[in-house]
């Protein structure tokens, strides 16, 4: 079992989140996490869509190929990856909605990705 952990054990990742906020102060504020559990690392998730992800992957200097892709629930897309930053691990994380999903809400198209002619 792991030790006990203090606040100052957290220094890594609060830190990181200082210079992030330092630095890119003007980005999409994203949800944050910092955890004991992983006490190395900060957590920055992304809701309101991929392009904010796109953002902050170029601020980070994230190459596209470390980018990972999945679908959640079929109607979810959710990109992430992870970069050292400030001496933490950092995990990026988005949320957005799949194609589909966005074409069946507005109308063009039944959503299943086929196209009557």
């Amino acid at each position: 079992m792991r030790e006990l952990l203090t606040l100052a054990d957290l220094f890594v990742p609060l830190r990181a989140l200082r210079t992030l906020a330092a630095e890119y102060g003007d980005l999409p504020t994203p949800t944050v996490g910092i955890t004991p559990i992983y006490p190395e690392r900060l957590d920055l998730s992304l809701h309101n869509g991929l392009g904010e992800f796109e953002v902050w992957r170029k601020a980070l200097d994230i190459r596209p190929e470390q980018v990972e892709f999945r679908e959640q629930c079929g109607d979810t897309w959710v990109l992430k990856a992870f970069v050292p930053y400030a001496g933490a691990e950092v995990r990026l994380i988005a949320y957005g909605s799949a194609l589909d999903s966005v074409r069946a809400v507005a109308g063009d198209g039944d959503g299943d990705g086929d196209h009557d002619a």
